[in-house]
């Protein structure tokens, strides 16, 4: 089979396009025939080294939607899809023709979202099911995205939205809040850091109940926009881990921080996360993602590149 793989990591000259031998199940697990294989900055990020526990060599990619070829007869022949912890990391990963994980560990796929929509939907989603869930967002909870035009903060409006919270997008661009405007979201355009809590209690006075930072970067003025006994959720750093933390501002208003990551989930998990998720899709209570890059497999390399160089579509690889 075609497959991406890097048997050494800090350069993503060491990935390349090869070919290698079709998987074969174990005991209690899914051989599937990979129709669409999400790219997520994270797979980026492991070719480069940022994952230590990381074993060689190694196939990356977490998310997929494919085909059931071999394992329990159930699933046999069932387009499903997938992600979590182990692939691309432990296991060798998504981004080739075939892959294999734990017959728990996938969903049947919703009919509404084709194979494409289906493999762009993992890590985003679960990130910011993680980010929406342990941070308590629930019916009129006011709750605030910084970054609401990514992958991850544009699935944590649509699922915080679904549980019937009152919805605030922070973006950096008129353009990105006019699409988000679109889709009938509150917005706010956040021109600079020092006028995020100004912005935020013009619509929610008493400040913010939950705000979810997808950048890693407005910390400091997340604190200064929140509600009292409030919750910030975040998922990024600099590459230092080093960030200007208000703690004295934090503590006085009864705050709580959570540190939100989706590699703490395994394919079972994740597939559990799936299920609920394709159960809004296919009620349409959440609409499929639509300005996906479709790139073919043997292009893959160049579009790992594009992310590294700051990259933010949306890419799915289709072998």
């Amino acid at each position: 089979m075609k497959a991406l793989q890097f048997c050494a990591t800090g350069s993503l000259d060491y990935l390349s396009l090869v070919d290698l031998p079709t998987p074969v199940p174990g005991a209690d697990e899914v051989l599937i025939r990979v129709k669409a294989a999400g790219i997520n900055p994270s797979d980026v990020k492991n070719v480069e080294g940022r994952f230590p526990y990381t074993t060689l060599p190694r196939v990356p990619g977490r998310d997929f939607a494919g085909v059931v070829e071999q394992g329990p007869a159930h699933l046999l022949g069932k387009a499903v899809w997938g992600t979590g912890k182990g692939p691309g990391f432990l296991r060798d990963g998504s981004h080739a023709q075939f892959l294999t994980v734990p017959a728990s560990g996938v969903a049947l796929k919703p009919e509404r979202l084709s194979f494409v929509q289906a493999a762009a939907i993992g890590v985003p989603f679960t990130t910011a099911y993680d980010a929406v869930e342990r941070s308590n967002v629930q019916r009129d909870t006011t709750f605030l995205v910084i970054g609401a035009n990514g992958a991850v903060g544009s699935a944590a409006l649509a699922l915080a939205k679904a549980r019937g919270a009152r919805v605030l997008a922070a973006v950096r661009r008129p353009e990105r809040a006019a699409e988000l405007q679109a889709k009938g979201y509150e917005v706010i355009v956040t021109s600079a850091p020092s006028s995020l809590a100004e912005q935020v209690k013009a619509v929610f006075p008493a400040g913010a109940q939950v705000i979810f930072d997808t950048t890693g970067f407005w910390l400091q003025e997340a604190v200064s926009a929140l509600a009292n006994f409030g919750r910030i959720a975040i998922i990024a750093a600099p590459p230092d881990g080093m960030v200007h933390f208000p703690a004295l501002a934090l503590y006085r208003k009864g705050g709580v921080l959570i540190g939100v990551n989706s590699l703490l989930y395994d394919n079972t998990d994740c597939a559990r996360m799936l299920e609920e998720f394709g159960r809004h899709f296919e009620a349409g209570v959440i609409d499929a993602p639509t300005d996906i890059l479709e790139i073919p497999l043997a292009d893959g390399k160049a579009q790992y590149a594009l992310i590294a160089h700051g990259s933010s579509a949306k890419a799915v690889l289709v072998p």
